[in-house]
This record gives structure tokens, C-alpha cells and sequence, in this order.
């Protein structure tokens, strides 16, 4: 995904990458990063996401995150640094993606007496199993419902819900071809959050 959005970067005028970190850079090179940027955009695994988030906060910079995976404890760390900076965090940067999570609650609510089940399918490198976009599924339908996590091949994302009664059922789908339309939501959230007031944000914000 760091690669997804430097590329995407690159053919936005809007927007410029100033510095790239990993898990080799040091505290210093971490700190000289941050202090000459607008915003972070992270996607990292859970605990190198908050060195980096503590980092821009300690430097007034504002953050979006990618991550997912993270314990209720992190979440409840990356909340916190949202009291200094503005934060916005997100389990999946699609717009189509998040139109779906209302679509899901939606349909939910209209048919209470059916079965809810996720389809979570990635590639086969992710490392977090339900992903964070399938746990905000389940979230909206609201009910109990049963997750099915696959990682296979170099699958960008794709979920299913289904919602199941007597005699029929209902596939919500969305499907993500490539980590260019993550990358982009990326961008659009950072354009957005670099704006903003300190809290803490998601693309349910920033769709409005």
C-alpha cells in the first residue's frame, strides 16, 4: 500500500511525498520525517503504525491510517493522540466500500429475521484474519453473523454479505480490482484531514 499511494502521488498535483519510513528507519530519521510533512499517511502493521502516529503527533502533524489489525488497546492509543492532532482512521479507504456498510446496515434493518454472514477474500500476504473491513461489516448488519476469511493469491479485496431467509437471499458484493482506489482514498483523506481540527475522523466524515 506505501508503494499504491506513492504512485498514485506521483500523478497527483495536489499532493507530494516528502519522505517515506519503514520499519529500519531510526527514532532521529522518524522525528526529521514527520516535521517536514503536512500529514501522515500510514499503512503498516499495528505496532509500527502507532510509533508513527506518536511521532506526527508529538510534531503537530495530522494522521490517516490505513492499519488494521489493531487490539482494542491500540485503537483506544490512536484515539488518544486524536486530543493533539487531527486523526483519521480507516479500515478501508473505497468509496464504493464504505457506500456498502450503509447499504449492508440498510438491508440489515429491512430484513430482521434473516442469517448475516461476511465473505472476507485477500491476497495471501495479508496478515489479519477477519480483516478490519469485514469486522466494520458485521458491525453494520448489526446481529450476530458468522465471518469467512480467505487469503489467496494477490486478491486486492473482495467482500460478500449475505443475508439469508426462507426461500431466498440477498449478495451485497464489492469487489476492489487493484490498491490504486485505496491509494486514492488515501490521498482525498489526507487532503481532508490536513484541514481539520483535532479528533478523531473517519470516511463516513469525509464522504459527507
Amino acid at each position: 500500500m506505501g508503494r499504491a499511494v506513492a504512485a498514485a502521488a506521483a500523478s497527483d498535483r495536489r499532493v507530494r511525498v516528502v519522505a517515506g519510513v519503514g520499519r529500519a528507519t531510526s527514532p532521529a530519521e522518524l522525528s526529521a520525517a514527520v516535521a517536514g510533512a503536512d500529514v501522515l499517511v500510514d499503512f503498516s502493521l499495528p505496532a509500527a503504525s502507532l510509533t508513527f502516529a506518536r511521532a506526527a503527533a508529538r510534531a503537530l502533524v495530522p494522521v490517516v491510517s490505513g492499519t488494521t489489525g489493531l487490539s482494542p488497546a491500540q485503537t483506544s492509543a490512536l484515539k488518544a493522540l486524536a486530543k493533539a492532532v487531527p486523526v483519521f482512521w480507516a479500515p478501508n479507504m473505497s468509496p464504493g466500500m464504505n457506500l456498502l456498510f450503509e447499504l449492508a446496515a440498510r438491508a440489515a434493518r429491512a430484513l430482521p429475521g434473516y442469517d448475516a454472514a461476511v465473505v472476507d477474500v485477500h491476497h495471501a500476504a495479508k496478515k489479519d484474519a477477519p480483516s478490519g473491513t469485514a469486522k466494520r461489516l458485521q458491525a453494520a448488519l448489526g446481529r450476530p453473523s458468522s465471518v469467512v476469511s480467505l487469503r489467496v493469491g494477490d486478491v486486492a479485496g473482495d467482500h460478500t454479505v449475505f443475508l439469508a431467509g426462507p426461500g431466498e437471499r440477498l449478495e451485497l458484493v464489492h469487489r476492489a480490482h487493484s490498491r490504486e482506489v485505496f491509494a486514492r482514498g488515501a490521498l482525498a483523506a489526507a487532503l481532508w484531514t490536513a484541514r481539520r481540527r483535532p479528533g478523531f475522523y473517519g470516511m463516513a466524515d469525509l464522504l459527507k
